[in-house]
């Protein structure tokens, strides 16, 4: 198969040829001979005016919720514009960043999860560009967790943030140029999209099935392995555990200093097999984080382990995981109190759920498993209203 970046290149340069170019990328944003981007374009005689950084930057140093300071590309030299600053306000473009390009085109490897913050990048450069009156092109690449399973629920009006920016699944099924089309047809996003697609893609393929290389796509997003249950254990970031930042199983390994692995891992099987949950095991773990939360601390926890990737759903896998963590030792679990992506109130575990109902249930002592079935009417919506945006 070829990357929308490798269709451009050999069949489309037409879409920027004698044009004032913007690109938004990241290291994520190359060819399948690991050619980046930037250096192709070059190579091509596109004019590159200037780059954008998403989270973490366009080379992709700095850790997440880490500020983004980068005014030149060390590479190239050519201006670069974060969109990962100080401020909630930075994560917007500004006008006078793109008033003077025709066209941006953003090319950047999403993993298939509402809370990875590179689409709501991309919805936010639409959004501007489309006053403006530019167009965005928008390079398409897989999901890696495959382009037809959808798991969780929608965002709620006020609890949208940049981890939930649009009312879209958990796990969405969708790649970026789909997404791009389903904010401009359902989010009231007005843009003039062109969509570079992927060649050769089949949806119902993971990553690691098309004959891409695998660049990872965040600095705590190492593997496939990670993005797999990273739509359920991301909720662990709003908890006062440690998601394994810091280890080399970011999102595999759960714990915090206080926990008792045995125990932990006992509630965890025993909530996994209440909620049907199947396709992961659990093991009793111990590990030092070596940055972030409880770094340098001996955590006890688990180790989460994927038996079947096709019969987990991994979002189901985070409110098991989270409820057992909770159970396991009440008076010390807590929510993460620090602001979360700029944002101090709703709550991270709201924000990241798209509303209070999960913690609220979790609180009164509630069956989580119940909340499945409330949000079923949302994914049915969900499914009919992504159908014309699909592209494979």
């Amino acid at each position: 198969m070829r990357s929308g970046l490798e269709v451009l290149l050999d069949s489309r340069l037409d879409l920027v040829s004698g044009l004032a170019v913007g690109l938004c990328c990241n290291h994520t944003a190359v060819d399948r001979e690991l050619r980046h981007a930037i250096d192709l374009l070059l190579a091509k005689g596109v004019k590159l005016v200037r780059l954008f950084g998403p989270e973490h930057g366009v080379r992709a140093t700095a850790q997440d919720m880490e500020t983004v300071d980068e005014h030149k590309d060390p590479v190239t030299g050519l201006p670069t514009v974060s969109l990962y600053g100080t401020t909630e306000a930075s994560l917007h473009p500004r006008e006078e960043d793109l008033a003077d390009l025709d066209v941006l085109l953003f090319d950047v490897q999403d993993v298939g999860a509402r809370y990875y913050t590179y689409q709501a990048t991309l919805g936010y450069l639409m959004e501007v560009c489309g006053r403006l009156g530019k167009r965005v092109i928008v390079l398409d690449r897989p999901n890696p967790i495959d382009g037809v399973t959808i798991e969780g629920n929608l965002v709620q009006p006020g609890f949208e943030s940049f981890i939930g920016a649009y009312p879209i699944a958990v796990r969405h099924g969708m790649t970026v140029g789909e997404l791009a089309l389903f904010f401009g047809e359902n989010c009231e996003v007005a843009c003039d999209v062109t969509v570079v697609p992927c060649e050769g893609w089949d949806r119902t393929k993971w990553y690691d099935e098309t004959d891409l290389p695998w660049v990872f796509p965040s600095p705590n997003m190492p593997t496939l392995d990670a993005a797999t249950v990273y739509p359920g254990t991301c909720l662990i970031e709003a908890t006062n555990l440690s998601e394994g930042r810091g280890t080399t199983r970011p999102f595999h390994r759960i714990g915090a200093p206080w926990l008792d692995p045995q125990r932990l891992t006992a509630l965890c099987e025993a909530s996994a097999a209440k909620a049907g949950l199947e396709g992961v095991r659990f093991r009793p773990d111990a590990f030092v984080p070596g940055f972030q939360k409880h770094a340098g601390k001996h955590c006890a926890g688990i180790e989460i382990h994927v038996t079947n990737r096709r019969k987990l759903d991994a979002f189901l896998l985070g409110l098991v995981v989270v409820e057992a963590c909770r159970n396991a030792d009440p008076e010390r679990f807590g929510w993460r109190k620090e602001p979360y992506e700029f944002v101090s109130d709703p709550p991270a575990i709201d924000l990241l759920t798209g509303s209070a109902e999960f913690r609220t249930v979790l609180e009164a002592g509630g069956d989580i498993r119940e909340l499945m079935s409330v949000w079923k009417p949302q994914l049915a919506a969900f499914v009919e209203q992504r159908r014309p945006c699909l592209l494979y």
